[in-house]
This record gives C-alpha cells, sequence and structure tokens, in this order.
C-alpha cells in the first residue's frame, strides 16, 4: 500500500494548509503541545492498566472474596430498648 496506506499526498495537503493557517513561528508550539497530550495520555492510561492489574492481582479467579470477621456484641451492650410510654388502648372507654 505505501506510507500512512497510501494516503501521504492528502497527509501533505494537510500538513501545508496548517503551515499556512497557523504560521511557522506557532507550528513549534502547536507541535509541542500535541507532544505533551500524548504524554499525558499514555501517563494516564499506563497507571490505569497498573489500577487494573493491582485489582486483579488480589483476587483468585473461581473463588469469592473472604468475608469480614464478625465482632460478638457483649451481652451488656445489648438490652432491648424499651417502649415509649403512652395512651394504652385499654383505658380507651
Amino acid at each position: 500500500m505505501g506510507f500512512v496506506g497510501g494516503h501521504l499526498p492528502e497527509i501533505i495537503i494537510v500538513l501545508v494548509v496548517i503551515l499556512i493557517i497557523w504560521g511557522p513561528g506557532k507550528l513549534p508550539d502547536a507541535g509541542a503541545a500535541v507532544g505533551r497530550g500524548i504524554r499525558e495520555f499514555r501517563k494516564a492510561s499506563a497507571e490505569t492498566r497498573e489500577a487494573v492489574r493491582r485489582a486483579t492481582e488480589t483476587e483468585t479467579p473461581g473463588e469469592p472474596p473472604a468475608p469480614a470477621p464478625v465482632q460478638p456484641v457483649p451481652a451488656a451492650e445489648h438490652e432491648p430498648a424499651s417502649l415509649p410510654e403512652g395512651p394504652s388502648s385499654s383505658s380507651a372507654s
């Protein structure tokens, strides 16, 4: 096919139009901005890849996660709550 899938003439035309619009003075700034964007994208994708790797590393496939241990409640702290006093149904006539 050739360089870039045979679309070299189209790429050259686009680059010439960009050079005409921005001029030769702003072209290095635009290139630096594109480079920063690509670098930040690669860094974010590497961080995401690492987070996924760590998350999948802690769990083994086919095995459910272990439940958290349950702490027993002391008997003295676990008393039933008293009902509020109010009009009783037997005194209504």
